[in-house]
């Protein structure tokens, strides 16, 4: 495993720096990234797990943990590091058996659903234009410009139609057919260029797998993904024609996002098995877009930002459903909170990276060496 870790870092970091050559890369606190900074130091650790528990007994990470019950709506935080469970706690009703809606989280999921169908040679590549699988739609619009969108198009938020999301995400999952309007969305962006955040994209990326592979997109993950981790899907929401939402309404039990996130550390290897490829994990963490103007911090799905000194790579779902890795201290947190409440959840964001960027991070940077 450590290997392979390390392997994501360096991978990780020098796909940071050959962005960085070109673009100033910010995160989302406006601070540039570093990424030559941690290709030293890269931490050697023993493999024992009573010493790990120990060391963190002295640290008092537990203790550390609890109190960000109060953070907001949040009803489960968990830590592992090296592959260890070192904190766990669950509050207001939620539970370990507990599967919880994730939200967009789920993209980042379906990100890696993609990689795979790729690689399984489902799909040809990200280049492959979306009007192949929409003979339905395009046959009344062949010269639609909307026709060459490509699947990483869609994978980057960069397919140029209006969005589906926020304001618009009502009308959207209330209408009758929610391929067709996404497709009848106009295109209010350059396809290839600009970032345009919507549910709606990654929708179509679950049609596209369902179409391509011949299963839907519960059972492709099933085979793929969550079979050979012995994850147990929960609920997950489908549109009026069956096909499952791409990237949103997922659920999964906190314990299952540790595994998400520590596979993605681990270079798409669990117990052994090649799972998602190396070169699609890569590909997945690059920044390519960003919420702002010179602000690239999302790749495939996947989200980057700087957690102090600490390069971290997450998925993000409304409300606060974060699977978080910091592949220098080998480390994987999830949180998520309680949905529908009254809580306003972009405080509790900041308070969390506040809280963990101060208190938990350099905890587990002490253990990393």
């Amino acid at each position: 495993m450590q290997f392979k870790t390390s392997t994501f870092l360096i991978l990780l970091l020098l796909a940071a720096i050959l962005s960085a050559a070109y673009l100033h890369i910010l995160s989302p606190d406006d601070k540039a990234y570093e990424p030559a900074a941690a290709l030293h130091n890269k931490p050697i650790v023993s493999d024992s797990s009573d010493e790990i528990k120990e060391v963190f007994s002295a640290y008092n990470l537990a203790d550390m943990v609890k109190p960000l019950e109060h953070l907001g709506p949040i009803n489960s935080i968990l830590v592992s590091q090296h592959g260890e469970l070192v904190a766990e706690e669950y509050f207001r009703g939620m539970h370990a058996g507990r599967a919880h809606n994730i939200k967009s989280a789920s993209k980042s999921i379906l990100s890696i659903l993609i990689g795979i169908a790729i690689e399984k040679g489902y799909l040809e590549g990200t280049d492959q234009e979306i009007g192949e699988f929409f003979p339905e739609y395009f046959a009344g619009n062949a010269d639609s410009e909307k026709a060459s969108i490509t699947i990483e198009d869609l994978l980057t938020m960069r397919s140029g139609l209006a969005s589906t999301s926020r304001g618009s995400y009502g009308r959207w999952v209330t209408s009758n057919n929610w391929i067709r309007y996404k497709l009848n969305r106009p295109l209010t962006g350059e396809p290839g260029i600009d970032r345009i955040y919507s549910t709606g994209n990654t929708h179509l990326l679950s049609v596209i797998l369902t179409r391509a592979s011949g299963m839907n997109a519960r059972a492709f993950a099933n085979r793929y993904l969550f079979g050979p981790m012995d994850i147990q899907l929960g609920g997950w929401d489908r549109d009026p024609q069956g096909y499952y939402l791409g990237g949103n309404n997922m659920a999964l039990r906190p314990r299952d996002m540790i595994k998400i996130g520590q596979l993605m550390m681990d270079m798409g290897v669990y117990n052994g098995e090649q799972l998602i490829p190396e070169d699609w994990i890569v590909r997945s963490v690059e920044p390519v877009t960003g919420r702002l103007a010179g602000m690239d911090n999302y790749g495939y799905l996947w989200f980057r930002r700087m957690a102090g000194n600490h390069h971290m790579v997450y998925a993000f779902g409304n409300g606060g459903q974060y699977i978080l890795i910091i592949p220098e201290l080998d480390a994987v947190i999830t949180t998520t909170t309680r949905i529908g409440g009254n809580e306003h959840t972009r405080n509790y964001r900041r308070e969390l990276f506040s809280t963990l960027d101060r208190e938990i991070i350099p905890l587990l940077a002490r253990n990393s060496r």
